[in-house]
């Protein structure tokens, strides 16, 4: 008699990296015992990808530049149950995702996002705040979600990910994550997280240049139109999709 083996119970994080070697250590000793690091090099010219493997790292190669793209290779690379996403810069802590996968495993929630709390002035540019609340608000509009903040640092079920069928390869792939889950009536809750000033000189929000790429790059995908993607569950909604706000306040 043939038996279906059970679905993978793992979880895979998914670390973005372009340049990162300074911050890896740190990193990849907080990525919780029993989960597997997925460093996606992004074409790091410091021997980030090296340094990864020797501290027992999984590599994926993404030579197509772009956040979206190392974070959508890594998605794809995965194989877990739960899928995370987390700076590699040391700005935030991959060991704060515990209670995000609790909560999905738990079925009370389908996304969970940190909602960042800078530990100091470094940690976030006025600029990149600014333009963040920019974008949570166009959100809020679009999607009814009060989410705070669209930050890196989530958690997901795979296989409900990769049906989102996300397309953006560059800054507007974490709201486009966001968006899409929405329309599809996920339940998106956000939860508190300390943030840090990142190890190494920002790619992106550290200079005006690069907030106002990923907020170009975001509003693009705020233009979308709602899409009937399936649930969580393979379901499709009725109607509009429900919104499902993380705060009400």
């Amino acid at each position: 008699m043939t038996t279906t083996p059970p679905p993978p119970r793992g979880v895979d994080v998914v670390l973005p990296c372009l340049n990162e070697a300074e911050a890896l250590p740190w990193v990849l000793a907080r990525v919780p015992a029993g989960w597997r690091a997925l460093v996606v090099d992004n074409g790091s010219t410091d021997g980030s990808a090296d340094l990864a493997r020797a501290l027992g790292a999984t590599v994926v190669q993404e030579a197509r530049r772009g956040f979206g793209a190392a974070c959508h290779a890594g998605l794809t690379a995965a194989t877990a149950d739960v899928v995370c996403f987390c700076d590699c810069d040391a700005s935030l802590d991959p060991a704060l995702l515990v209670p995000f996968v609790d909560e999905v495993r738990s079925g009370t929630a389908d996304l969970v996002i940190g909602r960042r709390r800078p530990q100091s002035r470094r940690a976030w540019p006025p600029h990149a705040r600014a333009g963040n609340l920019a974008l949570t608000r166009l959100l809020r509009r679009r999607t009814g979600l009060r989410l705070h903040d669209l930050g890196p640092l989530r958690a997901a079920r795979r296989e409900p990910l990769l049906a989102l069928g996300l397309t953006d390869r560059r800054s507007g792939y974490p709201l486009q994550m966001v968006v899409r889950a929405a329309d599809a009536g996920w339940r998106i809750t956000e939860h508190d997280v300390p943030y840090r000033p990142r190890t190494g000189a920002s790619k992106v929000t550290g200079t005006w240049r690069g907030t106002w790429q990923a907020v170009r790059d975001m509003s693009g995908v705020l233009g979308e139109a709602p899409r009937r993607s399936a649930g969580p569950g393979g379901e499709h909604p009725a109607g509009p999709a429900p919104a499902h706000p993380a705060d009400r306040s």
